[in-house]
């Protein structure tokens, strides 16, 4: 008689045995899958809370922390459950943890709710401070839900509460959370309608007034449908700001940069200066067609120096994946 041989999957094969033994080796396979079966279910890697984010749990806006998500200059980024719905909650550091000076430029122009507070912000009053600090994060919120209800690509956000922001989680095709525009390799044509998507999202913004002022392919999220624009702390006034063309080609020429690595003719492009002459002129609208073409006026345009900052906006991207990279290694 032949032995009993146990299969890959863990039930024994009975091919090779005889007679009564077989009632024997079925005995052993239910055995065995009861002890199987039994066994505890491995227990769930414990989250613990952010203490931003308790009080939401607490006021049953979101019901449970899944997992960090990031964490950048200005927020830390978790992914939540709400009732059957996962979305992404977003907790704003401390302006101690942040440059105030390198947010003075971008604050220029933005409303204040009074007089009060104003003169509290201009003497950098402990009150002042705090106001600043609100405003801050209130800007983000606002400018999504204006952008969103504008049709720009935006996360759908569902809500501000205590200082933290919920909001759309982005997801790949997969339902993973998607990837950043730094970390995807592009073909041509992929880098050609992408930046042509991402262009269109900056006139949509710019004809609502507003100037990303911080747009590089680690501000903008790969999801099934294209490319969707996040991060709109540092949002600056296009109309009240006197660095708004400055940032608004910045931000352009930080995409031109990117996806010429792909597509080179890209970079012989000038939508940044287009779009804000026609701005200027009273001329753009969400739907107007641009070409890419602009004939700068050569006395007042140092035309080197603009191609010389789409070159610096390569090789600050360069400086922002390296560093995004080695931060990316101390959260793990």
């Amino acid at each position: 008689m032949e032995f009993a041989a146990k299969a890959s999957n863990g039930h024994v094969n009975t091919r090779f045995l005889d007679g009564g033994v077989v009632a024997m080796a079925r005995k052993c396979e239910n055995l065995w899958l009861e002890v199987a079966l039994s066994a505890p279910t491995p227990p769930k890697k414990y989250v613990k809370t952010p203490q931003g984010l308790q009080a939401l749990i607490d006021d049953g806006v979101i019901d449970e922390v899944l997992r960090p998500l990031k964490s950048g200059k200005e927020a830390a980024v978790y992914v939540v459950r709400t009732g059957d719905d996962v979305r992404c909650a977003k907790v704003y550091k401390d302006m101690a943890q942040r440059s105030f000076q390198q947010r003075v430029q971008y604050q220029e122009g933005r409303k204040v709710r009074g007089s009060r507070e104003a003169r509290a912000i201009g003497k950098a009053t402990k009150y002042g401070r705090k106001q600043q600090e609100d405003a801050w994060k209130n800007t983000e919120v606002d400018a999504l839900y204006q952008l969103r209800a504008a049709g720009v690509r935006v996360p759908e956000p569902y809500g501000y509460f205590n200082g933290v922001l919920v909001m759309e989680l982005v997801t790949d095709p997969d339902g993973f959370s998607a990837p950043r525009l730094g970390e995807v390799e592009l073909t041509p044509e992929q880098a050609r309608d992408f930046h042509q998507v991402l262009v269109r999202q900056v006139v949509l913004m710019l004809c609502c007034g507003l100037i990303h002022g911080d747009l590089s392919p680690y501000n903008v999220l790969v999801g099934p449908d294209g490319p969707v624009v996040i991060d709109f702390p540092q949002v600056v006034s296009a109309g009240g700001n006197n660095a708004a063309r400055t940032m608004l080609l910045r931000d352009v020429n930080n995409l031109t940069a990117y996806f010429g690595r792909w597509a080179p003719e890209l970079l012989d492009t000038w939508y940044g200066e287009e779009m804000w002459a026609l701005f200027e002129a009273g001329d753009l609208l969400p739907d107007t067609e641009l070409t890419g073409e602009f004939t700068p006026d050569e006395s007042e345009v140092d035309l080197d120096s603009v191609r010389q900052s789409i070159n610096d906006a390569r090789e600050e991207w360069i400086i922002r994946q390296q560093g995004r990279e080695a931060a990316e290694e101390d959260w793990d």
